[in-house]
């Protein structure tokens, strides 16, 4: 069965993985600087046969099988990059990098999408594959609007027909793997609102446009007005961040501003809000004798898992895990740049268990995070028996 023979070569490169994790973990890179990551994974990927093309500086994009033109393929994604966050860690491979860190976890998605690429290498060998496998090492799914997007201009995703993508999960012990069908996470946009008015005293606010007032306004009833325009199932979430206005308790300023994100969990929706969100800030700033300027910058889609792709990750996850393998994930407000792919093929994405059983529970982006290494070896395992499963499957 080819999910069992699969399992036991990951298995077997147990030791080279947790290896390779802990290096990658103790030299992590940022968004665009991923090159002694790419380095070591062409390097091994290239050793076990893989066709490996680096068409970029950093990221790769490998192919195994699927030589016909008529060929079926499959890919699998996974991300290199680390975060500019210290790692406060006591590991022997904590970060060597002054104030870089993997506290999200992509040591691990490299390293498990690596995993599964030797075993199904070995499968290959075997008995060829009944198609191609095409591996996404993509670089800077951290920073707005994503490598996804620079990938596929490269042609990543050129005749797939099915993508998967795996991120760790610190909520979720290790041996299990969260499930979702449609919207695991939300679009993520930046937003920036400055307000200009004439400027005064505070002792005249009727001679002068109140701004301070006026982005109060904006701060406040901006994302109560959008829950009302908007659908409410599409889970609209406006948070600030930042709000900055004036020096001095008795200078009306003439020039404030607030800024945060706008997050949504609905494609359709996201296509709309920009607009709702300019035409509100009018509505709200025009009684009070002020200017508005909308700074509005698209972040990356929602992660939206199509019933297909979900129900072959629950046969797979059975299979490798057990019934009780896998759980129901709950849905996030984060950004995700997978979400990209999907906008163009179908696909799905698992959320992977990391956490040690009666341990501790971490947060993602926080320097202190970290995860169970037997983690790696399931990521692996899932993910290759996804990409067995597809090209198996009747068209």
């Amino acid at each position: 069965m080819p999910a069992a023979f699969l399992a036991d070569r990951v298995d077997a490169y147990d030791a080279e993985l947790t290896d390779l994790r802990r290096d990658i973990h103790a030299h992590p890179e940022l968004s665009w600087q991923e090159h002694r990551t790419t380095e070591m994974v062409a390097e091994r990927l290239e050793k076990a046969g893989w066709r490996v093309d680096r068409p970029s500086a950093t990221g790769l994009i490998a192919d195994l099988g699927g030589e016909d033109a008529d060929a079926r393929v499959v890919a699998l994604r996974g991300d290199m990059d680390a975060l500019p966050v210290d790692d406060v860690t006591t590991d022997i491979w904590t970060s060597t990098v002054p104030g870089v860190a993997h506290a999200c976890g992509h040591d691990v998605h490299t390293t498990a999408l690596l995993g599964a690429g030797l075993a199904l290498a070995d499968l290959h060998r075997e008995s060829p594959l009944p198609g191609g496998v095409r591996l996404l090492f993509q670089p800077a799914e951290e920073v707005m609007p994503g490598g996804a997007l620079h990938l596929m201009s490269l042609g990543a995703l050129d005749d797939v027909e099915r993508i998967f993508a795996l991120h760790c999960d610190p909520t979720v012990d290790v041996g299990r793997v969260g499930l979702r069908s449609g919207a695991l996470t939300s679009a993520a946009d930046l937003i920036d609102v400055h307000l200009s008015g004439t400027g005064g005293h505070t002792s005249r606010p009727h001679l002068t446009g109140d701004l301070v007032f006026a982005l109060a306004k904006v701060t406040t009833e901006l994302p109560v007005i959008l829950s009302r325009r908007m659908d409410p199932r599409a889970g609209v979430s406006v948070v600030w961040g930042k709000v900055s206005a004036g020096q001095i308790h008795n200078v009306i300023p003439a020039h404030g501003s607030v800024a945060g994100t706008v997050r949504i969990l609905d494609s359709d929706a996201w296509s709309e809000v920009e607009h709702v969100v300019r035409e509100v800030v009018a509505e709200i700033i025009a009684p009070y004798g002020v200017t508005a300027a909308v700074d509005y910058t698209r972040g990356v889609p929602p992660v939206s898992n199509d019933e297909v792709s979900h129900q072959i990750l629950t046969g797979v996850v059975r299979d490798v895990l057990g019934e009780r393998g896998a759980v129901v994930s709950a849905q996030s407000l984060g950004g995700e740049d997978f979400g990209w792919y999907q906008e163009q093929v179908p696909g799905s994405m698992f959320r992977l268990g990391v956490r040690t059983p009666g341990g501790p529970t971490y947060d993602l982006h926080q320097g202190d995070l970290r995860i169970d290494e037997r983690a790696v070896g399931v990521g692996a395992k899932v993910l290759a028996a996804a990409a067995h499963r597809t090209l198996s499957r009747p068209v």
